[in-house]
């Protein structure tokens, strides 16, 4: 596409920016979610369901299905799009319409992690489901021979909304006993190891949550659980007294990202018949994914509440 005149602003030059502040933008939900890569409108996770155990030969193989555990997944498509008069563009001397430009880079960077925090957000909540048909948090997983599991905690605080850091402390290492002792629909431990655990916290709660895992002593106690976990706060997380403990380093995390077309950036300038008729020239981001839920069992959801 031709240049704008006299402002060096053209469409590869754009689209080179929001690219590189797309990729420089921080972004949690590599780390925490299982990618799949879809081929078509609408996924289907049969695999949920856990491969059974190993065992003796015997007398021979025995062949054994995937529980019938499964759920479809579609496809969502998302945009952004800006609207920029000519005129603007011509009369800007102070780089606004990069700076615009990067924040949709920005925005568009961290939308996964909004699709995911709100998955968190609302795991608690009817219609909210995981692969078993039960609220992604909730008291009452039960798949094949599992028996009953509950995947929500509540732990004691004298303030729920600003527990301390002993208390804090004292959560982590309930919720790491929790996430060891459950099991598949096989009745087989689904974590093996108490490695790869990130806290996911609200802002509130971040500065009390790295004292827990990283102070050497806590309450004039050696912190056993010193290292244990990663700390990321989330700032959408509105509920001052819930933190979330994720498991994130298997190959099924608690968390699937579904990613069917990339983020794409295009740009409708002057030669665009919109900046011919209207002199209106667009810049549009353009993206199909879905985030969903993985294994519960690799996700709690502590809730504090006042003793």
């Amino acid at each position: 596409m031709a240049a704008i005149i006299g402002t060096g602003l053209t469409a590869a030059g754009i689209k080179s920016e929001f690219f590189a502040r797309l990729d420089s933008t921080t972004t949690y939900w590599q780390d925490l979610c299982t990618t799949i890569k879809s081929d078509k409108a609408k996924e289907s996770y049969a695999f949920l369901g856990s491969v059974p155990p190993m065992r003796e030969w015997g007398t021979g193989r025995k062949a054994r299905g995937i529980f019938e555990e499964s759920y479809d997944i579609t496809n969502e498509k998302y945009e952004c799009t800006l609207e920029v008069d000519r005129d603007e563009i011509s009369d800007d001397q102070t780089g606004q319409i990069r700076i615009r430009v990067n924040e949709m880079a920005q925005r568009a960077a961290q939308h996964k992690d909004s699709l995911l925090t709100a998955l968190l957000v609302n795991g608690d909540q009817a219609g909210y489901l995981a692969y078993d048909g039960q609220i992604f948090f909730s008291a009452a997983h039960e798949s094949g021979l599992s028996g009953a599991q509950s995947n929500i905690l509540t732990p004691a605080a004298t303030d729920a909304d600003n527990p301390t850091t002993a208390e804090f402390r004292t959560a982590l290492r309930e919720a790491i006993a929790r996430l060891l002792s459950l099991v598949d629909d096989q009745a087989e431990p689904m974590n093996m190891a108490a490695d790869g655990l990130v806290a996911i916290v609200p802002g509130g709660m971040y500065v009390t949550a790295l004292e827990a895992v990283n102070a050497t002593i806590v309450a004039s106690t050696t912190n056993v659980l010193q290292g244990a976990a990663r700390v990321i706060a989330f700032p959408r997380l509105t509920d001052a007294s819930k933190f979330y403990l994720l498991k994130t380093n298997a190959a099924i995390r608690p968390l699937v990202f579904q990613d069917r077309e990339p983020i794409e950036f295009k740009a409708r300038e002057q030669d665009s018949d919109e900046g011919f008729l209207r002199e209106k020239f667009l810049y549009g981001v353009r993206a199909r994914y879905a985030m969903t839920y993985g294994f519960w069992q690799r996700a709690l959801q502590m809730n504090f509440t006042a003793s």
